[in-house]
């Protein structure tokens, strides 16, 4: 059996990886169902916001979030507000997306999770 996104660790993604193809694309969202694909400047994204009753809990989970990424090292758009947390992540040097960003949104998610 695979190992599941949120076991996974991120690889060192370099300059001309390959971005992943829409079959792959679409296999992986399976198992961040939460999550959308929004493409900016031809550049497709994983985005997903959550929700928080207060400043200070959106703050909190900013800064797990921020952890995690630099355990990772691969890092998010981060979009902080009163009671919401936006998250995108794709991978900068590839422009586009690779498994890396499925396993820090599965993370992100789980994270989200354990919040509450």
């Amino acid at each position: 059996m695979s190992e599941s996104l949120s076991e996974s660790s991120c690889e060192a993604c370099r300059e001309g990886a390959p971005v992943l193809s829409d079959s792959e694309i679409n296999e992986l969202m399976k198992e961040i169902p939460s999550w959308i694909i929004h493409e900016e400047d031809g550049v497709k994204r994983l985005v997903c916001s959550f929700a928080f009753s207060s400043y200070r809990d959106s703050l909190d989970f900013t800064n797990k979030i921020a952890r995690m990424a630099e355990d990772e090292d691969h890092h998010p758009e981060i979009i902080l507000e009163w009671g919401n947390v936006t998250i995108s992540w794709w991978s900068h040097k590839i422009k586009g997306l690779h498994k890396n960003d499925f396993i820090c949104a599965s993370k992100t998610d789980n994270i989200f999770k354990s919040s509450g």
